[in-house]
């Protein structure tokens, strides 16, 4: 089966998504809840794996960081993949880890030219111990950083260019990061190098509590908004025939299974359809 547009797995809908008949359905899980030894995780991990393609995002691996990725670390996270052979695997262009020391965010860094040869080290030191090629997400942006060498689009093509990774492209955190940072989240993804992009995120956000919608917040805890389906069907549309597989997101506020395949099957739907793009 070749998978189209999938759904971050929620062991609350393990048996409807066993019995799921959707053509292409794939799933996505993080790879650092699965990091176990044994027992029910694992075993659910396994039936899954025999009805669908799995996808392992990892958010632990702290790329951005000064330091090298965790060896251990890697060790679990090759032996998941050894085990259930994902067909994608995929990291965050962000920081979370410095000297020992772990912080339960994704952070944010400037894009100098120092950084870029730390995470070309980091992303070259993970694809040799992983044994295969990963996909890096672009991160959502809440707050404008002093000192960057490189537009963020750029930095993903160099990166990309030095290494042989894949882009995983979450139009969320574009939308977000325009919305927060004011740019143009047209003139971002037309400035990617093309046939790159190996996956799709597609999620909903919510307004910051005080900021409102100045602030917008990364929190897949809504449907997906018109204005990120609009920016998806752009994207889709510049990707031509070689379209990603796209994955649905849900993290907080899950609601039910046949809700968030309504969604997909709408990514489905706008996948295989065909229309011409206009450049910004």
């Amino acid at each position: 089966m070749t998978p189209t547009a999938g759904l971050s797995f929620k062991p609350v809908h393990y048996e409807q998504a066993m019995a799921c008949p959707a053509a292409g359905l794939w799933f996505e899980v993080h790879a650092e809840n699965y990091m176990v030894e044994g027992g029910p995780r694992l075993a659910m991990l396994d039936a899954l794996r025999q009805r669908f393609p799995l996808s392992f995002h990892g958010v632990g691996l702290s790329l951005a960081g000064i330091d090298e990725p965790d060896r251990d670390h890697l060790a679990r996270f090759k032996r998941l993949i050894d085990r259930f052979e994902p067909f994608l695997v995929s990291e965050h262009l962000a920081w979370s880890r410095h000297d020992g020391t772990c912080f339960p965010d994704l952070l944010p860094f400037p894009r100098t030219n120092e950084a870029l040869d730390v995470i070309v080290r980091n992303i070259d030191i993970t694809q040799s111990a992983l044994g295969r090629q990963i996909l890096i997400e672009n991160p959502s942006l809440y707050m404008k950083l002093e000192g960057h060498d490189w537009p963020e689009s750029l930095f993903l093509a160099e990166l990309v260019k030095r290494t042989g990774c894949g882009l995983l492209i979450d139009v969320n955190n574009v939308f977000v990061s325009a919305t927060n940072l004011g740019f143009n989240p047209i003139s971002y993804l037309d400035a990617l190098p093309r046939g790159v992009i190996g996956e799709i995120h597609l999620a909903g956000h919510s307004a910051d509590p005080l900021l409102g919608d100045a602030l917008l917040i990364d929190s897949h805890d809504a449907p997906i908004s018109e204005e990120v389906w609009q920016l998806y069907d752009w994207l889709l549309a510049r990707c031509g025939a070689d379209r990603p597989p796209t994955l649905i997101e849900r993290d907080e506020s899950i609601p039910a299974f046949n809700v968030l395949l309504a969604e997909r099957d709408k990514a489905a739907a706008m996948m295989a359809g065909t229309r011409e793009v206009c450049h910004a």
